[in-house]
């Protein structure tokens, strides 16, 4: 998956999931506030092991 497909695929998830007036409120909140992104990766990944998320992050690996 390139940059433009996760792109694309994360704002449909956004759509989906808050509804177009959300999700550009959300995106907009993003891009106007710094983002602590140690903080969201300890949220995404907590409760995880390094080999689960290596192995999440193998199987959808290019080759």
């Amino acid at each position: 998956m390139d940059d433009t497909e996760i792109r694309i695929n994360g704002i449909e998830a956004l759509n989906k999931a808050l509804g177009p007036a959300a999700a550009l409120r959300f995106l907009t909140l993003l891009h106007r506030e710094p983002t602590d992104y140690v903080e969201i990766s300890r949220r995404l990944y907590e409760g995880q092991t390094i080999d689960e998320i290596f192995e999440r992050a193998r199987e959808h690996w290019k080759e």
